[in-house]
């Protein structure tokens, strides 16, 4: 046996890898649906790219389906130079096809509309694997999470490492899933800055089949223009208050939602600064609208999870608004009956009282009662 075989051959039982074959060897000959979170990263991106390659081992077709769009400017270029398919789910979709889904780097509370449809269809979630913080009690074949992991990316790495599927650097599907799961882990991780033992691992085993050109030329693109408007609108709209950096910036489409996260990563560079928040409201095609957010904190005590749950808490079925991880997080609150008016006055207004309630939230948590109450 050579020195890869050795490194890839299955190990014991109960190790997750193993659980995981079993499962997929299970359902083999199937169709699944792979989840992610209505607007995924490259993480997410990733670690779809790697199941649904795998699952051909296993005679498995998958669809990776999310709601949202792709717009950060790195996201798009990943799908595109890899060729990743993905399906945008609307409410027309058949998902009768389907016998199981797949959650990846999402346990359904930022996929609502998806989990939604799954559960009318009765179609079951068989596997879940997610490096945040448990969301709820879940009831699937096989559950993988693991918080002190900085990617679901390092987890899927540590699969193929284990023998879910022997990586050769002479296949182009191979080399694909290694440099996707090598941005997966880089971009979730900021740049290895909050990387675990685990990501540094997963990125060395990669990094024998990654294709670095093609990494360099994914990560290299340049901000849009409408990035740059937004991160420039959350600098002048920045509120601070005990080092924290909180800013609302209105309306913007869903094709920029991404600028919000790379705005709130801006903010982080202000001296003095330890935590930062952004969010707006997000209108898409059919004028619907979400008020978006995203947290950004250097602040070790602080748990963005623990956090966005008890400032914002959850939606009328008990799901949390948002949550978090190591160092980031994110929130989606839905404005329901409200949205769709486009008289811009009326717009002003919603605004206003959205943009006080999520400072007065904040203010609050933090301990600013006087600020709380302007």
């Amino acid at each position: 046996m050579t020195d890869q075989e050795a490194e890839q051959s299955r190990p014991n039982a109960n190790d997750p890898t193993s659980k995981l074959i079993e499962t997929l060897e299970k359902h083999r000959g199937e169709r699944h649906v792979i989840v992610l979170q209505d607007y995924p990263d490259p993480d997410a991106i990733s670690a779809a790219l790697a199941h649904q390659i795998c699952c051909s081992r296993f005679e498995i077709e998958t669809d990776i389906i999310h709601s949202g769009r792709i717009s950060h400017q790195q996201n798009i270029a990943l799908v595109r130079l890899l060729g990743i398919d993905l399906i945008r789910y609307e409410p027309n979709l058949d998902l009768t096809p389907y016998s199981g889904a797949v959650f990846l780097d999402t346990q359904g509370s930022t996929a609502t509309a998806l989990v939604k449809a799954l559960a009318e269809a009765k179609i079951p979630t068989i596997i879940v694997v997610d490096h945040h913080e448990t969301q709820a009690e879940l009831n699937v074949e096989f559950k993988d999470i693991r918080r002190n992991i900085g990617s679901t990316a390092s987890i899927y790495s540590e699969y193929l490492k284990n023998g879910l599927l022997t990586l050769d650097g002479t296949v182009q599907e191979h080399i694909k899933i290694a440099t996707a799961l090598t941005h997966g882990i880089i971009t979730d991780t900021g740049g290895f800055v909050y990387a675990k033992p685990e990501d540094f691992q997963a990125a060395a085993f990669l990094s024998r089949y990654k294709d670095a050109d093609l990494l360099n030329q994914i990560m290299m693109q340049e901000r849009s223009r409408q990035t740059m408007d937004i991160t420039e609108r959350a600098l002048r709209n920045r509120e601070l208050a005990e080092n924290f950096s909180i800013s609302g910036i209105g309306y913007l489409r869903a094709e920029d939602r991404d600028a919000i996260p790379q705005a709130a990563d801006f903010l982080m560079t202000e001296e003095n600064i330890h935590t930062a928040i952004v969010y707006g409201i997000v209108t898409d095609k059919n004028h619907d609208e979400t008020l978006v957010g995203s947290f950004r904190t250097s602040k070790i005590t602080l748990d963005p999870d623990a956090f966005i749950k008890e400032v914002f808490g959850k939606d009328a079925a008990g799901n949390y608004f948002g949550g978090g991880k190591l160092s980031a997080g994110g929130f989606q609150i839905p404005i329901g009956f409200l949205s769709g008016v486009r008289d811009e006055e009326y717009r002003q207004k919603k605004w206003q009282l959205f943009d006080a309630q999520i400072k007065q939230k904040i203010f609050s948590k933090i301990g600013l009662k006087n600020k709380a109450a302007e």
